[in-house]
């Protein structure tokens, strides 16, 4: 039974994967780019048949209506856990409801739930991609989720029972944070600035977003300006530093047509973290005038900010590249015509950067290098020992430095990299 299961999972992931990524229909949304070598998985219905992931590496799955599936984590007891799913709802031109959703959590081996997350599409009822995720702390306050072992990451799929009913697909991942060194506040920071700055001005520097998180366009502060059709989404990552503070504002521009009309939701900002933890998100109604949406004044990064009870607070507790993912409702192609829109993205970074927390080990996907070495020798005792005189020390850390770019170039997608094409619109 489970062989027959997998082939026809199989089957059916060819049939998505039959097209190169870079072709779709005229009029809909450019498919969702995956990077090259990423993995496909098919997720056990409970957790005796649950698949092993490896920690950094990207799988594609999918997930049917009212889909759970289970995914195998092997976590020890001194780092956090961040397991994301990207749902990828389609067909282009599906039929969605504001309630459709994906659900995250991360479970221990007796079924306990260290964490969960529920997205769901919202007031945009288009396909569009929408990201959850859920982390397993370790803390000397928790009684729970903290012995090594095996974990289960639970993805749910939720659907509106007059919602298009097509098979999702799942850009899924998990990766390991080590905890701090020593013992910290252990509270969150409060008394950031709210008052949003002052865009620059000048002319807006033109740009292309990504399809998704594996290829978003980087951006630095300033004025952007993008095309964007109907019904696509665009991904931007911004690099962000620990204590650095980001001001996030979009413009949909006015058209000169004689057309007119209304939409309620016609562009739409979602803002994620760098382990694709959801921060904010703002929308703006279209009437052919120039249209605006701004996020909400954000903390500053920090490590502390995960002991906040705000949601958009604690999200913002890691540097490294945020994601901006903008939509734009295909309404707007219906009611104003079906061409490219100008979208422009106004970005302020502002404040000092801060020192990276002390990781009780290397951490360079998260700023720091942390106290000891991947083998747990502490850097202290090697220095002690004079072994090359700071040789090791240097060696060190020009590994962690290749180390840490071969993970860069591997995430990063290659030109031909493969996306959900026809007849799935992700």
């Amino acid at each position: 039974m489970a062989a027959a299961r997998a082939g026809v999972w199989a089957a059916a992931l060819c049939l998505l994967l039959a097209a190169p990524g870079p072709v779709h229909a005229a009029g809909a949304p450019s498919p969702y780019r995956f990077p090259d070598g990423v993995q496909d998985v098919s997720g056990g219905g409970q957790g005796t048949d649950a698949p092993v992931l490896k920690a950094d590496t990207a799988y594609r799955s999918l997930i049917k209506p009212g889909g759970k599936l289970y995914f195998r984590l092997s976590l020890d007891g001194k780092k956090d856990a961040y397991a994301s799913a990207v749902a990828l709802p389609g067909p282009a031109g599906a039929k969605l409801a504001y309630g459709d959703s994906v659900r995250v959590s991360i479970q221990d081996a007796d079924g306990e739930t260290c964490d969960a997350q529920r997205r769901s599409i919202g007031s945009a009822q288009y396909p569009h991609p929408v990201a959850a995720y859920a982390y397993r702390a370790v803390r000397k306050s928790l009684s729970t989720c903290q012995e090594p072992g095996s974990y289960f990451m639970v993805v749910e799929r939720e659907d509106d029972p007059g919602s298009t009913p097509a098979d999702w697909g799942l850009d899924l991942r998990y990766s390991t944070e080590p905890t701090r060194e020593g013992a910290g506040p252990g509270t969150a920071p409060s008394g950031w600035p709210s008052a949003s700055p002052t865009p620059s001005a000048g002319t807006p520097r033109r740009v292309h977003g990504g399809t998704g998180f594996h290829d978003a366009a980087e951006l630095s502060g300033g004025q952007w300006e993008d095309a964007v059709r109907p019904g696509e989404t665009h991904f931007f990552q911004v690099p962000l530093d620990w204590g650095r503070q980001l001001f996030v504002s979009g413009s949909l521009d006015g058209i000169t047509t004689a057309r007119t009309g209304y939409v309620g939701t016609a562009l739409s900002l979602q803002l994620y973290n760098p382990e694709r933890g959801p921060v904010a998100g703002a929308s703006a109604p279209y009437d052919g005038r120039r249209k605006e949406a701004s996020l909400d004044p954000l903390a500053p990064v920090a490590y502390d900010n995960r002991y906040s009870p705000s949601d958009e607070t604690s999200a913002m507790r890691l540097s490294g590249p945020y994601y901006l993912a903008v939509s734009l409702s295909p309404e707007v192609g219906q009611t104003f015509g079906d061409t490219s829109y100008d979208v422009t993205l106004k970005l302020t970074v502002r404040g000092a950067k801060d020192a990276a927390p002390a990781y009780a080990g290397p951490a360079p996907d998260f700023g720091g290098a942390g106290g000891t070495s991947a083998d747990g020798t502490s850097m202290k005792l090697l220095a002690a020992l004079g072994i090359g005189t700071g040789t090791v020390l240097v060696a060190g850390l020009g590994l962690w430095t290749v180390v840490a770019r071969r993970r860069t170039a591997a995430a990063a997608p290659a030109p031909d990299a493969q996306g959900f094409g026809p007849p799935h619109s992700w």
